[in-house]
């Protein structure tokens, strides 16, 4: 079936229909359900075009999310995370392009796993061992941006930096979406310019399937209500425990 230019079998909408929902959840709580769209889209487009494909529908979630949770966010630490994060979407930029399918899903999958093992250290070491320098949140920065530039897998690396600061649930999530909406943007150029991985047809593609990243939001918004601060955060961790399972499948 012709999509826009894109020819696509009904189990591939299916699954695009799925990224579509996860990524609605993704921005308003659900963190590791953005992690599991990356991996799915990447099985329709491959790596560096699905990066493209579903960068316009991160940023129509963003919106959502930033306007629902607009008053929880930590100024404070974003200050100091987006310039260091701009730097990581350009260094992504140039070497993303020397970056085949393989490399990606490594990278996705290394990212993943290594966060996951860092998520239950902070779980189990005594708060003050956490690092709170500046220097933890330019590194955070650095990486948040690369990652998130090369294989919109920052979602996992800003779980390891919040959860570490031990951000209350709702400033959790308005810090995470006010950090994706303006990296999200700020990335636009270079999938358009540099990358040609946003066309006309993959934002019509993504425009037509806004009613289910809608509902997606609003789901997530219903499972995050349901959560206590502590079990938010063990959710977390099993969302992307579940990221890193089937990246390696």
């Amino acid at each position: 079936m012709y999509i826009f230019s894109f020819n696509l079998n009904y189990t591939e909408i299916i699954i695009i229909l799925s990224v579509a929902l996860l990524t609605g959840m993704s921005k308003t709580g659900v963190q590791g359900a953005g992690m599991l769209s990356v991996p799915l889209l990447a099985m329709v487009f491959g790596g560096q075009l699905s990066s493209g494909v579903i960068l316009p529908m991160l940023v129509i979630a963003d919106v959502f999310g930033v306007w629902y949770y607009h008053r929880h966010a930590s100024w404070r630490h974003l200050k100091i995370l987006f310039p260091w994060a701009a730097l990581g979407v350009v260094a992504g930029t140039v070497l993303g392009k020397f970056i085949d399918d393989a490399v990606f899903k490594l990278i996705m999958a290394s990212t993943i796993i290594a966060s996951v093992v860092i998520m239950l250290w902070l779980e189990h070491t005594n708060p003050d061992k956490v690092p709170k320098q500046k220097s933890f949140a330019v590194a955070t920065g650095i990486a948040g941006g690369f990652t998130s530039m090369v294989g919109n897998l920052a979602g996992s690396v800003m779980s390891v930096y919040l959860l570490a600061i031990r951000l209350p649930k709702n400033v959790y999530i308005g810090t995470t979406a006010w950090f994706f909406l303006v990296v999200n943007w700020f990335k636009v150029p270079f999938h358009v310019f540099a990358w040609h991985t946003i066309t006309w047809n993959t934002v019509l593609l993504d425009v037509l399937v806004l009613p289910v990243i809608l509902l997606g939001a609003w789901l997530g918004i219903f499972i995050v209500r349901q959560l206590t601060d502590k079990m938010y955060r063990w959710f977390i961790i099993v969302m992307t425990l579940i990221a890193a399972a089937g990246m390696l499948i």
